[in-house]
Formats: C-alpha cells, structure tokens, sequence
C-alpha cells in the first residue's frame, strides 16, 4: 500500500483555507497513487486549543467531517483527519456545553468512516483546559489488506498505546500529531523506537510553521517494523509517501516475536507491587 503523510501549515479557525490544502493533498496524493493520506492533529481548525474551545461552534462539526468525506470521494483516497469531537455526539446547540475531545478518523475512498479514536493522553495546561482525555483503546480495521489502527499525537510517546494497538493485531498505526520545535528526538528516535518495539509501521504527520503561539518544525516521518525510516520531512511544507505492507511486519514478529513472548499478567503484578509499594529502592 502506497501511503502518503501530509505536512503543512495550517490557518487557525479558517476552516475553508485548511480543506483547501487537504484537498490539493489529496489530489497530488492520489494522482501519484496513494491509496491514502495522513493529515496532521486538528489540522482543518488549525492547532490552538483555548481559542477551538472558544470560538469554534461545536455545531459546524458534522459539516466539516462532510466536508472532509467528500474531499476522500472526490479524489478516490482515503484520508485520516484530526478535528475536536464532542462527547456523546455533535448535533445541536446542546453540544456547546460538554466535554471535548482530540479526535481521529479514517475514512475511504468512498468517504466513508472505517475507524475513529479519541486521544488519551492529553499534552500540556492548554490541552487538559480545553479538552478531555479519552479512555478507549485504539482499535484495529483491515484497510487494503493491512490491519491498521490510530493514535494522536502524545498518545504515541506511551509505549502502552502504541503496544495496545500491535495487541490488537495492528500493522499500520497512523499518527495525526502537532509537535512543537525543541522534541525533535520524538520523530527522530522515539518514532523509529515504537516501529521497532511493537514491530509495525508507524506514520508520523506533523504541522510545520507558525499557528497562533505555536512554532511547528515539521520532522513527519514513517518507520517500518525494524526501525527503518521510510520516509522524512524537513522543515517546511511536503508531501511524503511510503510504501507499507504485511510482508515485513509478519518477518519482524517470526524473528524476534516480541508480541507473543511479553508476560502482561507478570507486568501487571510488577505494577500492583510498586503501587503497594512493596518494592522501593529503599528495600532493595
């Protein structure tokens, strides 16, 4: 499969200027072949979490997923987006008061929805103050043959969800993110490191530029199932693709079968042990 990871800078709550750019993606993406295009976290909004809280009306949601969906079907790609999302449902002026989430979807070609995801792991006072963290784990479709799954941003900094996912028989996980510059050692190192580890690709699509009081470096990157870099971006706005399959996943977990040897009902009592607090360096 033909994957290809949009970075690019967003304009903070021009909804229409953002799907434009989608759209232009979208349609260089599928024109050299891609069967699918990551966008990065929040990207029609543009990243800017007091102000999406604010001034953003949770009613225009439904529309701008619409939106997005037709972007999908107009090019014939499939597309993962990153939006706010309201817990419990988007219709109506009842949603104004209830809690948020940082969302991810994916839909086909068709533009219609395979997978969703909420983020978990909220980063920073201005996420945690205009959103709530979610608390299902990613879950796992068949998407051209490769199983594949979704995290956000921080999400994929926890080995635990990127393993969640591999748990469930993930090969695929897709990453909308918004990284500011100064943790370049995420795409560079950790990235590679959750590739490696749970023996899957891993897609990484970042902002580049300035939105509101964020600086965004760009770094996207895609690593394969030994670690390798598939793919990677500079600094500024770009389109990448990598190729992505089953092949090397299924030969990394026969050679090294990290996933089948782990012992999670050990891990488990290791933890339960340390919240008792029976081991310590104290009683070392």
């Amino acid at each position: 499969m033909l994957l290809s990871v949009l970075q690019a800078n967003a304009a903070v709550l021009d909804v229409e200027a953002n799907l434009r750019t989608v759209d232009d993606a979208a349609r260089r993406a599928a024109t050299a072949g891609a069967d699918l295009l990551l966008t990065p976290e929040l990207f029609p909004v543009g990243y800017a979490p007091l102000r999406l809280r604010s001034e953003l009306d949770p009613a225009s949601l439904p529309a701008i997923r619409a939106q997005l969906a037709d972007i999908a079907r107009r090019n014939g790609i499939a597309l993962v987006y990153s939006l706010p999302s309201v817990a419990g449902g988007e219709a109506g002026a009842s949603a104004q008061g209830r809690d948020w989430h940082i969302s991810a979807t994916l839909v086909d070609a068709t533009g219609t929805e395979l997978l969703s995801y909420a983020k978990v792991h909220l980063f920073g006072g201005e996420e945690r103050k205009a959103f709530v963290a979610a608390a299902e784990p990613p879950a796992v479709v068949t998407f051209k043959g490769v199983r594949t799954s979704l995290l956000i941003c921080y999400d994929i900094e926890f080995p635990e969800a990127a393993r969640a996912a591999a748990a469930r028989g993930a090969e695929l996980l897709l990453v909308p993110t918004a990284l500011s510059t100064g943790f370049d050692a995420v795409p560079q190192v950790l990235i590679r490191a959750r590739a490696l580890e749970s023996q899957l690709n891993v897609a990484y699509a970042n902002h580049c530029g300035i939105e509101d009081a964020y600086t965004f470096g760009g770094g996207s990157v895609v690593a394969g199932p030994d670690g390798a870099v598939l793919a990677s971006g500079g600094g500024g706005p770009e389109l990448l693709f990598a190729q992505v399959g089953t092949e090397t996943v299924h030969a990394a977990r026969e050679e090294v079968p990290y996933l089948r040897e782990r012992r999670p009902e050990l891990y488990r009592e290791w933890e339960g042990r340390l919240a008792e607090g029976a081991d310590t360096a104290d009683g070392a």
